[in-house]
């Protein structure tokens, strides 16, 4: 005998394979005749057409009167819209974060931009017996950490600039360093960070420690937060194409198409 919990998820097939037809769909970006969907799918015509009936009944679906040709309705859009107002880059981090955590032994966090600029709110230790003294609320430097940095190079606020400017005037003061000397070191910085699409800081804030940060972006191509792994110098290897760099732009490459990215060909 079947049970209850086996049956339900067993599931219904014919909305899966129905639901084949709306991945084609969604995968050309455009609107396709009846022959070309139902290829895609890997089903024949007759078979396509009656689902795409049913689809176009609740809305999901549309067929322009002139064409012939079918593409996604606006209750798809609607489902669209829902599901990217529940993405909450916080919240879905936390895999991320784990599976990072996981892979490069290192204690990694996450990052958004807060009233007084990028702001840590998630972290998993690694459990290194080097204390790290970060903690959720911490706010970190825009010019000197590698949180900071990257949030300079790839996020768009009208306050940006204005904190980068307040920081290097006391940066300036206190080093007794020309601010035209500070701002042109930093945008260096920045181009190369813009480069690599990920930045880094080797003991520029906390001595001793070293960091990766790399940008996570959402459905509208936005900077929403940043991915940070953090070590002690001498294990942490910050070399733009070390393991633990490419394990932090693919962790950050995974968040962010759970949020909806998809990157425009440029």
């Amino acid at each position: 005998m079947i049970t209850k919990v086996a049956s339900e998820r067993q599931g219904i097939q014919s909305i899966e394979v129905g639901f084949r037809l709306l991945d084609v769909l969604a995968r050309n970006n455009r609107s396709m005749m009846l022959r070309d969907i139902a290829k895609g799918a890997g089903m024949p015509a007759a078979k396509a057409h009656r689902y795409l009936v049913s689809f176009m009944r609740i809305g999901i679906v549309e067929q322009d009167a002139g064409t012939g040709r079918y593409d996604l309705g606006a209750y798809a859009l609607d489902l669209g819209l829902s599901g990217l107002g529940r993405l909450d880059p916080v919240r879905l981090a936390g895999p991320v974060l784990d599976s990072l955590c996981e892979t490069i032994h290192e204690t990694v966090a996450l990052a958004v931009w807060g009233t007084h600029g990028a702001t840590i709110v998630r972290i998993v230790d690694a459990g290194s017996p080097i204390t790290i003294t970060l903690r959720p609320g911490t706010v970190l430097s825009l010019s000197r950490s590698a949180t900071g940095r990257a949030f300079a190079a790839f996020y768009r606020s009208p306050f940006l600039k204005k904190m980068i400017d307040e920081e290097l005037h006391e940066q300036a003061q206190s080093s007794k360093t020309a601010i035209g000397t500070c701002r042109r070191q930093l945008e260096k910085t920045l181009t190369e960070i813009r480069e690599r699409g990920l930045s880094r800081a080797t003991g520029s804030l906390t001595p001793g420690i070293n960091g990766f940060s790399a940008p996570v972006y959402d459905h509208s191509e936005h900077m929403v937060a940043a991915i940070t792994s953090l070590g002690s110098v001498g294990e942490f290897d910050v070399e733009w194409d070390s393991p633990t760099a490419r394990a932090m732009q693919q962790a950050a490459a995974d968040l962010s198409h759970r949020l909806g990215y998809a990157p425009t060909a440029r």
